[in-house]
């Protein structure tokens, strides 16, 4: 079963890409821009985790969120309120993290899997195409046949594997694979991501994307 995410935002175009990014990572999405509508869907379905915006019609996320508290859904804020009064009002209401607007959706994607991670609700197995990885025990096959990668390509390729679709900068792919700020007019990526290619046979669905970085294109 795929995880549930419910995301509560007064402006559809955030809901639309939000939606849109975590369902080509592979999750089962519904947006609503309304508190009520929200509370009224919590009432009657089981979600994973909820994004929550705070100023909203009918219930603003605060009062949500004390209806949301007792169920033990893990909330994160995701708002235009950046005051550390708003963080620490929103934590201490017992939200799991606090992004504020414009953010970054490889941010955003980053924050959801580490929330997931700690309520022990993330996909412990990732698929594209005929490219599998086991999380848990590192395994990477291909088509049922093993594939043998360094420690950074294995990084780039689940990295990859957990926002497929969506392009990815190389400086942000640096910082998360190699764990240190990337410097400018390196070849590093470029290089990893070119034997990764070869590997596991992605020539065609894992394109260069002009002046930001690479996307997984890929349909399932």
């Amino acid at each position: 079963m795929r995880i549930k995410i419910l995301i509560v935002d007064d402006e559809k175009p955030i809901c639309d890409l939000m939606e849109m990014n975590l369902q080509a990572a592979g999750y089962d999405c519904k947006a609503v821009q309304d508190g009520l509508e929200a509370i009224r869907l919590i009432e009657q379905e089981k979600f994973d985790l909820i994004l929550l915006d705070i100023m909203l019609p009918g219930a603003d996320g605060y009062d949500i969120m004390e209806y949301i508290r007792p169920l033990k859904i893990p909330v994160i804020f995701v708002t235009a309120k950046h005051e550390v009064k708003d963080r620490v009002k929103g934590l201490k209401l017992g939200a799991e993290d606090y992004l504020v607007k414009p953010f970054d959706v490889v941010e955003l994607m980053a924050r959801v899997e580490v929330v997931l991670r700690r309520f022990e609700k993330t996909a412990t197995v990732l698929t594209a195409g005929d490219v599998t990885v086991d999380l848990e025990s590192r395994k990477v096959t291909k088509a049922g046949l093993p594939v043998e990668l360094t420690n950074k390509e294995y990084g780039l390729l689940v990295l990859f594997m957990q926002n497929k679709n969506i392009a990815l900068f190389k400086e942000n792919l640096y910082e998360r694979v190699w764990e240190d700020e990337y410097l400018a007019n390196s070849r590093t990526v470029e290089i990893h991501v070119q034997r990764l290619r070869k590997k596991v046979g992605w020539e065609k669905c894992l394109v260069a994307v002009y002046k930001v970085g690479y996307r997984l294109e890929c349909q399932d």
